[in-house]
């Protein structure tokens, strides 16, 4: 079945064929884990999507290998294996207990597609079909497992869908806990550490938030994608609402899908980055900075081409957006295993017209001076800023005109083999993405090569899809 015929009909027919719940191996007893002020932002965002494509193989044996490894990895990582709960006080945890159900996993068969035909680099909302958990509050992680894993039979092959609550870990720990799991069912030798569970350690602040579902209308989120967030303590800003966007699928017009957001995917070869990088470092600021970095250096050549696509007037602001990982930022330093969210948004913010008329090392300055100024104090400051009046985070805080980083190429995602062959693609789902938001993952090429997963408005899209500049083709 080609791509195109995925397109017309709209749909892969999957069906789900069974639904189980693993647990730990072994019986752990009663855990409870205080969510910090690193974890608490994120109740209002929606389960963090993976989806990851698996050439050959088994079906019916992969699945076994997959849910007898996923019982042995959760007795370290077994946070997943609970749920979210709130004491008297309205201070949020984990919550573990023998009792509790477990990871859910769905099996399903839509096997008349092929594994070729789902890895385009356009992205379709076809493909939520794959992942679990659309739509889907972090907050319902109080009713709902912690973690929810959605393993599809397609014609030659197997799709992951994995849909992970965000308040309970960030990306950093998810790739973690997937190479644990990988190194479990491929049986070769366990090189990753254990997780480090004491996420007090990081932030100790018993944040109380009396914070609650809206009353269900219908399927989750709600008719109007409000969380009410009512706080004790110091009175918040404004009316103490957290309004998140539903993230459902687009308004229909006459029954038809009216498209509002478009995802791709930009393949950036090792090549077209090093030369990137190698531009922007080609005239050093004069205060003695830094050469910049990878990182630094395309995210200032996406923003710049972005704004540019976006048709901005040279007065309009735009801001640039990075979720940073403080883990080696915070006094003390946190292990790279410490299991949670060790991450704080990072903003800078420019007029378009400044950033589209100075060379790539203007924006590549900006970038780079906030990055580098967010040390512990700073960390720290803003925690004590938000504990003292909560704010559950809404997608348009990332920024007028935002360009966004929520991921990194330094998760090896391409090395996930659970012992049946390396992915063939890795991407996020449908949630959490909004105008502007970006995802990078490492190119299955490998070496320096970077994969840029970006959503914008069709027309922005249009134009940045024309752009050979962006493009790195002249």
């Amino acid at each position: 079945m080609s791509s195109e015929v995925v397109k017309k009909e709209d749909s892969l027919n999957v069906k789900i064929t069974s639904k189980s719940y693993v647990k730990p191996e072994e019986k752990i007893g009663k855990k409870e884990y205080q969510l910090v002020t690193f974890d608490l932002p994120y109740l209002a965002f929606y389960y963090n999507q993976k989806l990851i494509f698996y050439k050959g193989g088994n079906f019916e044996e992969n699945v076994e290998k997959l849910k007898n490894g996923l019982s042995v990895v959760l007795k370290e990582f077994h946070q997943l294996a609970g749920k979210l709960s709130k004491d008297e006080e309205g201070v949020f945890f984990v919550e573990y207990d023998d009792d509790l159900v477990g990871v859910e996993v769905v099996e399903a068969v839509a096997d008349e597609i092929g594994v070729e035909d789902l890895t385009v680099a356009e992205s379709s909302a076809i493909l939520k079909e794959l992942i679990p958990y659309s739509g889907i509050l972090n907050l319902e992680g109080m009713h709902r497992p912690l973690l929810a894993v959605q393993l599809t039979k397609l014609k030659d092959g197997l799709a992951m869908g994995l849909a992970f609550n965000h308040a309970v870990l960030d990306g950093t720990s998810t790739w973690h806990f997937m190479t644990s799991w990988a190194e479990i069912c491929s049986g070769g030798p366990i090189t990753t550490a254990q997780p480090f569970l004491e996420r007090t350690k990081a932030r100790n602040t018993r944040v109380k938030l009396d914070l609650s579902l809206p009353e269900p209308k219908g399927p989750p989120p709600s008719a109007n994608g409000e969380v009410k967030v009512e706080h004790k303590g110091p009175a918040p800003s404004a009316n103490g609402e957290a309004k998140v966007e539903p993230e459902g699928p687009p308004p229909s017009v006459n029954g038809e899908k009216r498209p509002i957001l478009r995802e791709k995917i930009f393949k950036f070869s090792e090549s077209a980055i090093d030369k990137i990088k190698s531009t922007v470092n080609q005239t050093l600021p004069s205060d003695g900075s830094k050469p910049f970095s990878t990182f630094q250096a395309l995210s200032t050549h996406i923003w710049r081409h972005v704004s540019l696509a976006r048709d901005l007037k040279p007065e309009d602001y735009t801001v640039f957006t990075v979720f940073a990982d403080c883990r080696k930022r915070v006094n003390p330093p946190m292990p790279e295993a410490y299991f949670g969210n060790l991450i704080q948004a990072i903003f800078t913010v420019t007029a378009a017209g400044l950033l589209a008329a100075h060379p790539p090392q203007f924006g590549a300055s900006l970038i780079q001076k906030v990055i580098e100024g967010h040390d512990a104090k700073a960390i720290d400051e803003r925690n004590k800023e938000w504990e003292s009046a909560p704010k559950i985070f809404q997608f348009k805080d990332a920024g007028i005109n935002c360009v966004a980083v929520g991921s990194s190429p330094r998760f090896k995602v391409y090395d996930i083999d659970f012992g049946f062959g390396k992915p063939e693609i890795v991407r996020s789902g449908t949630n959490n993405k909004f105008d502007g938001m970006i995802y990078l993952y490492p190119g299955k090429s490998g070496g320096r090569s970077i994969d840029v997963e970006l959503t914008l408005e069709p027309e922005a899209m249009g134009r940045l899809e024309q752009d050979k500049e962006f493009l790195m083709e002249v």
